[in-house]
């Protein structure tokens, strides 16, 4: 990723010229009465409304090769890497650097997307119809990945990225028991606890670098609070410290094992901790549903509310920027969700349990 020479005398290093340019595109996403509409077209006329949105350019450009729910993938994937590169374009300095950072979650993506695709056996062109090009991969290594002949070269095309140590060690156990976990979690872990590098713990909560660091330590919370829940949920025997990321504040080293070992305990250990308003609503979506999908969502749902906070309290901070990352991430896993839906015949009541609201 690099800056763009041409905006960056333009004050583009000043947060308050990113953030205006952030909440002008927040402005545009899709609203719950567009979802309504959605659910209950089919995927012709979803592809048809998206035209009217947006979303034209992606759907016009690539309307003579795809179609249905394909041509709405390939339009989502591409119009979200076009909103990320633009921010990275506004920023620079610091905030470009923290934005760049942030935007790795999307080669930790396009890293699993390879990897299953690979294992199970899926063409090169289906692969790269999953990737999200908005990281810092560029086309020719995520090219090379998706043409990959084993497991094994995908993970050695990882190295020297961030993700080559975890993988090495992850490499083992995936061929001892032939299964993608240890190497998904390597990589989710590897992303996570590389969004801390270059923050400071004693950093003022009010400063700039303070609030980065509270959101990134909340989403690092979630994670861990959504793998805890998952792993006491299914009784498994895998080791909970396996799929804890360090550097928060929910949990401590060590602590998981206990935990996860009663869910009720482990829920209200959530409930009473610094997030418990927070989660509260997702606590009890949990409680009364006994779904971690529905659980899932609803945390989803509270990261981005706790992230839109921050950004109202403290407006000139990156705070609104990755409020704007995650509503984006949003939509596109909606639309996404509505038109897989419909392709196979959920009625529009089945799909609306899947948004993320």
């Amino acid at each position: 990723m690099s800056s763009s020479s041409e905006t960056q005398g333009s004050g583009s290093a000043n947060p308050e010229y990113v953030n205006s340019r952030v909440r002008s595109r927040r402005a545009a996403l899709f609203d719950e009465e567009d979802y309504r509409k959605l659910v209950r077209m089919g995927t012709g006329e979803i592809a048809r409304y998206m035209e009217e949105t947006e979303y034209e350019t992606e759907m016009n450009a690539l309307g003579a090769r795809h179609s249905g729910v394909d041509l709405i993938e390939f339009a989502l994937n591409r119009n979200l890497a076009k909103h990320f590169g633009d921010m990275l374009q506004w920023a620079d300095g610091r905030l470009y650097e923290q934005i760049a950072s942030y935007l790795r979650k999307f080669d930790a993506w396009n890293a699993k997307t390879a990897i299953r695709g690979v294992y199970s056996g899926t063409g090169p062109e289906e692969i790269q119809t999953d990737y999200i090009r908005a990281g810092e991969f560029d086309d020719s290594l995520l090219d090379q990945m998706a043409a990959a002949g084993s497991v094994e070269e995908v993970v050695e095309l990882l190295s020297g990225t961030i993700f080559e140590e975890g993988l090495s060690e992850a490499y083992a156990a995936f061929e001892e028991a032939d299964v993608l976990v240890p190497l998904e979690n390597a990589i989710d872990k590897t992303f996570y606890e590389h969004l801390l590098d270059g923050t400071t713990a004693s950093a003022d909560r009010s400063s700039p670098e303070g609030l980065y660091r509270q959101v990134l330590e909340a989403e690092i919370d979630f994670r861990n609070a959504r793998n805890a829940l998952r792993l006491s949920r299914t009784g498994t025997d895998l080791d909970p410290e396996e799929y804890y990321i360090e550097g928060a504040r929910l949990f401590e080293p060590g602590q998981l094992r206990q935990l996860v070992g009663s869910f009720d305990e482990l829920v209200e250990y959530i409930r009473e901790s610094t997030y418990g308003e927070d989660l509260s609503e997702a606590l009890s979506e949990l409680e009364q549903a006994d779904s971690l999908v529905q659980f899932e969502q609803a945390l989803d749902a509270a990261l981005l509310e706790y992230s839109d906070t921050l950004s109202y309290t403290y407006p000139i901070s990156i705070c609104s920027a990755i409020s704007y990352i995650l509503a984006k991430e949003r939509e596109i896993e909606n639309i996404r969700a509505v038109a897989r839906g419909r392709e196979v015949g959920l009625s529009p009541e089945e799909i609306t349990r899947e948004l993320i609201t």
